[in-house]
């Protein structure tokens, strides 16, 4: 989904299997559990396909540098045999423990995921209000660009005032925004401020 927040269906993923058999087709699902669906039971069908997944977005370990890997038996050996080579995080006991424990905590998982569900879809309607477009995100950001005002005149002005979204100076998106979902209360507050900035226009900086 990054850095669009939007979904690569099955379909599209099985396409892109099909169409490379010899190839080992990695599937990165760090932000599936904000509403995509996995690739995990093309697993079963295709010997190529691997599919990552981290602890770092809906299970909130982003310090512990967490990720694990789901594929066949021999794709997982493969991986076993030269791990410690090449894995530049290396996991210690603690770490192992909090990842466990928080794969264990099922109630909170599913209760934070589904706080930012929520927050993601009311998000959406309030961006549409004042003037922005994007695509149907699927993830825990919304990748947004607003019909008459540039990005990076917004990111600019919302910087000053210390809040801060991604805003990537790059061919194609860089009149985008990526905005992370937070609690309602601080996007609140993050469309207040592009109310008043809106209203007074960029032209003239009055904000």
């Amino acid at each position: 989904t990054a850095p669009t927040g939007v979904e690569l269906s099955l379909s599209a993923i099985e396409s892109i299997l099909q169409h490379n058999p010899d190839v080992v087709v990695i599937v990165d699902e760090a932000y599936v559990d904000f509403g995509a669906a996995t690739a995990q039971p093309l697993l079963e069908k295709y010997e190529n396909l691997l599919v990552v997944q981290t602890t770092s977005k809906s299970r909130s370990l982003a310090g512990m540098r967490i990720g694990y890997a789901i594929g066949n038996e021999k794709m997982i050996s493969y991986l076993n045999d030269v791990k410690y080579s090449f894995n530049s995080y290396t996991m210690n006991q603690t770490t192992i423990a909090a990842g466990a424990a928080a794969i264990r905590d099922v109630e909170y998982f599913r209760k934070t995921v589904k706080k930012v569900m929520e927050t993601r879809e009311w998000s959406k309607e309030e961006l549409k209000k004042l003037g922005f477009s994007f695509e149907d995100s699927k993830s825990n950001f919304i990748f947004a660009t607003h019909k008459s005002v540039p990005a990076r005149k917004i990111f600019q002005a919302l910087r000053e005032r210390h809040i801060y979204v991604r805003y990537f100076e790059k061919p194609r998106i860089d009149n985008y925004l990526r905005i992370t979902i937070g609690t309602r209360e601080e996007m609140q507050t993050l469309f207040d401020f592009f109310e008043r900035l809106l209203k007074r226009g960029m032209k003239q900086q009055k904000i």
